[in-house]
Formats: C-alpha cells, structure tokens, sequence
C-alpha cells in the first residue's frame, strides 16, 4: 500500500510551508527514518523523515512550493507497487487540504510558475504564457512577472533589482502582518540606570541580553499575565516560562527560545543563549529551538537604536525592545556625572492587558536591572 509523506505541523500558527529541497528524486530508493525533503516554515528549516523503506514513487509538490498543513507532498511505494495517482484523489477527503493536494496533482505542466509568480500575475492581469522563466527548469518566478509589468508599461521607475519575499522573510512578513491584523498594540517606554548591571557585567562577564532574560523571566513570574495568550476569547496564562531571543541571521530575523527562563541561574541561561545563537547563525536551529516561546525581546542597541516600538511574536501578549545603552549626565553637587542608563520599549496586547498592569511589569524589569544582586539570588 502507497505510504504518504505529509507537510508538518511546526508550530501551533503554522497553517502552510514551503518545500525547499528533495534529497531524493522520483525512482530512487529510500530507507524509513532518513532525510527525505527539507521544508520551511515559521522562520527554520526542518527535515522530514521517509515513513517508510520503498520507493519515491512520485513527488507532488515541487522544489520551492507551498503546500498546506498536512497535504500529501510524495508518495512511496514497495519497489514493484503499481501505483496510480488518481488513487490519492478518489482517497481524498472534500477538505481545503485535500483540494489544495488535489489542485497541486492536476496543475497544468504547460506553464510552471511559482505561487508569489501567479499571484503577481492575477493581480495584474498578466498572461502567464508570455513571461520567459528564469528559475529551475525555466519556471516563472516573482521576479520575472515583475519585470513583465514593468517592461509592458513603460512608465514605472527603472528598478536595479528584485528581491522576491521568500523563506524566512516570507514568514516573518506575515508574522508581523498577522500580528498587527489582530492585536491592538500598545507601547510604553522607561529608563533604567544600569550603573549595577554595567559592573555585573564586566565582573561577571555575562552579556546584557543574558541579564536580560533573567530579570524579565523574574518579572514574569511575579506578572503572570504578560506570560500569556489570547486564543478564541479565552485567556490562557502559562505555566511555563519560556523567554524567545530575536536573533539577525543572513536568512532573517529568528527567534529561539530559552525554555523555563525562570529555573535557571546566569550561567546556565548563558549557556543556554549562546548555543542557540550559534545553532541560528549556522542555520541549525531545530524544531524545539524555536517553539513554545510565551515571551519574547528583542535588542538592537549594538546598532545605536535608543528606542523603538517592537511588534508582537504571535501569538505572545508582549514582547520587550530594548536600546543602546548611553551615558547620562546627572546633577550631583553642582556637577554634572555621567551614568549609563537605557531605554526598554515593552509593547502589549491591549485586549489582554491594561496600561497601568503593563507600567508595573515594566517597573519590575527596570527594579531588577537596577539591583542585579536580585537576579543571582536565585
């Protein structure tokens, strides 16, 4: 009997992925538990495993396609299995998942376009038969649409190059879009003198971001409700605390996740931080490196940002920007001194919380970073 290889479900919001490579072609023998395509989504690749020993009889779902949650992306068979593909259509179940499948079986072959590529096109009513592909195989890709248009018009600014949204900034432009669709979001901006956190630092050798997720794990722990999520009119607050650390990779921005935050000491939430960031700046972040995040910061003050206004990570209730630290002159006795202070920008789901709870969640991450011997209490 046919075995079929699924799309997985990476994350709870994950609703599609893309293909981004076979390691197999149609014909070739393949063993149950080996890498058999690598598939993208929510910001990380991730290699799916042959569920059975057979033959890859037949690949529905090309190199550099998407495909829904579960729709059928290949099928094996026993080497002498006859197999025929109308199988899987009768098989199928009248679902948007099933169709999507079904539609990926029957797409015509006269004219191989990607999914960003018809879109363009649809949109401006252009003839997909008159586009020359530049991609694999000569398949039609965003980038060639877009230069369809332009040429065709003969009015639009010379544009010096394309850079379709795929993978990772794919994903992450409609994370963002999600997020401000749905959320309505609300920031607020304190400053914090890190005077203390500045010597624990240098003594200790720990690096801000780690400081960082040590305090807010203590904050949340004493805001419960900054350590949640809103999910069809329920609120649900988490046990555990799982801090996501926005990461800048050449592929994107990613997110890995420092689980149980809150238990772990300096030393091992600093361990636990730079494993990770090497794992996402190799490109090798797992699938559990990157899910169950109940928070998330994010830091661009090594680029001189003083403040900003970070966006949500659905499906979290918060997420904390944080800024370059700087030097401040106070006025102490006539004088003036400098002291290094920084500015946190907390952005929060006004559905799930208040102004005046997120001001005193706030006022416990700035409390902690102002008195960093909290932090190696415990």
């Amino acid at each position: 009997m046919p075995t079929k290889v699924f799309m997985p479900r990476l994350s709870l919001t994950m609703k599609e992925g893309t293909v981004v490579q076979w390691y197999k072609r149609e014909g070739e023998t393949v063993t149950k538990g080996e890498p058999l395509v690598e598939v993208l989504s929510e910001k990380v690749t991730y290699d799916v495993e042959a569920p059975a020993s057979g033959v890859l009889r037949k690949i529905l779902v090309p190199d550099g396609e998407d495909a829904p949650v579960n729709a059928v992306l290949a099928v094996i068979t026993a080497p002498e299995e006859e197999f025929r593909e109308e199988e899987l259509l009768i098989e199928a179940e009248p679902t948007p998942v099933a169709e999507k499948t079904a539609t990926i079986m029957k797409k015509s072959e006269r004219i191989r376009a990607s999914p960003a590529a018809k879109r363009l096109a649809r949109e401006h009513g252009v003839d997909l038969s008159q586009v020359t592909g530049t991609g694999p195989e000569g398949r039609i890709v965003e980038a060639d649409v877009q230069r369809f248009i332009e040429q065709a018009s003969g009015l639009l600014p010379k544009v010096r190059e394309t850079v379709p949204l795929t993978g990772v900034k794919k994903t992450s432009a409609e994370r963002v879009a999600q997020s401000f669709r749905t959320a309505p979001h609300c920031t607020l901006m304190m400053e914090v003198d890190m005077t203390k956190a500045v010597a624990l630092k240098e003594k200790e050798g720990f690096s801000y971001t780690e400081i960082l997720v040590k305090a807010v794990a203590k904050a949340l722990r004493q805001h419960p409700v900054m350590n949640s999520t809103l999910q069809n009119d329920v609120l649900k607050i988490f046990e555990d605390v799982n801090i996501g650390v926005a990461v800048a990779t050449e592929k994107g921005l990613v997110v890995p996740v420092i689980r149980n935050a809150d238990k772990k000491s300096l030393a091992e939430i600093s361990t636990a931080l730079k494993m990770l960031q090497e794992k996402a700046r190799a490109g090798k972040l797992e699938k559990e490196d990157i899910t169950g995040g109940t928070f998330t910061i994010t830091n661009l003050g090594m680029y001189d940002v003083i403040c900003f206004t970070p966006i949500i990570n659905p499906p979290e209730a918060a997420i904390l920007g944080v800024g370059k630290i700087f030097q401040k002159p106070i006025a102490a006795e006539e004088k003036a001194e400098f002291k290094p202070a920084m500015f946190l920008s907390l952005t929060f789901d006004h559905r799930i919380v208040d102004g005046a709870p997120a001001a005193r969640f706030l006022q416990s991450i700035k409390h902690f970073l102002e008195n960093p011997e909290l932090l190696q209490a415990g």
